[in-house]
C-alpha cells in the first residue's frame, strides 16, 4: 500500500510541476505578445498584460502549495542549525501550530471574500474574480494540510534534521 501511495504521490507531484511549466509557457508567450504588440505594432495589449499577471498569480500560489518542498522554503537555517535537536523540535512544533492557527483563522474570511468577488470581472479578459482568486483557497488548504503533517511529525519526534551546509538546497 505504501508503495502505491508513494508512486501516486510522485505522479501527482510531476503533474503539479507540469501545470507550473504550462503556466510559465503561457506567461512567457503573453509577455512576448505584449512586447510585440506595443513596440512592433504600436498597439497596447492590455489583455496580454492582464493574462501575464493572472498566470503569475496562479503560478506562484500553485507552486507554493503543490510543488515547493518544505526543505526548499526560505528559512533561517543559521539559527535552526545552530540549536540542538530538542530545540529544533520545539521550534518546529511552535511554527507549525502558529501557522495552522493563523492560516486556519484566515480561511473562513478568505473564502467569504473569494465567493463575494463573483460579482467582479477583470478589465480586459472579463474573468470572474472568484475564479481568479480561487487559487488562494487551494493554497490555504494545501498549506494547512502540509503544516498539519509537519506538526504531526514533530510531535512524534520525526521532524527534519538540521540543514547540511554542503547541500545546494540548504539555503546557506
Amino acid at each position: 500500500m505504501r508503495s502505491f501511495l508513494s508512486r501516486a504521490g510522485a505522479w501527482l507531484y510531476r503533474r503539479a510541476e507540469n501545470v507550473i511549466a504550462l503556466l510559465l509557457g503561457i506567461m512567457f508567450l503573453a509577455f512576448i505578445a505584449t512586447i510585440v504588440g506595443r513596440y512592433v505594432f504600436n498597439y497596447p495589449t492590455g489583455a496580454m498584460y492582464e493574462l501575464t499577471v493572472v498566470v503569475w498569480l496562479w503560478m506562484v500560489l500553485w507552486g507554493a502549495a503543490f510543488v515547493l518542498k518544505e526543505s526548499e522554503e526560505i528559512r533561517f537555517d543559521l539559527v535552526y542549525s545552530a540549536v540542538g535537536p530538542r530545540v529544533r523540535r520545539v521550534m518546529g512544533i511552535i511554527l507549525s501550530a502558529a501557522l495552522l492557527i493563523l492560516y486556519g483563522a484566515s480561511l473562513p474570511g478568505a473564502y467569504k471574500y473569494v465567493t463575494f468577488m463573483k460579482v467582479e470581472r477583470t478589465d480586459y479578459l472579463h474573468i470572474r474574480r472568484d475564479y481568479l482568486y480561487s487559487i488562494y483557497i487551494l493554497f490555504l488548504v494545501a498549506i494547512l494540510a502540509r503544516y498539519a503533517v509537519l506538526l504531526w511529525r514533530e510531535l512524534r519526534g520525526k521532524g527534519e534534521e538540521a540543514a547540511d551546509p554542503t547541500k545546494v538546497s540548504s539555503g546557506l
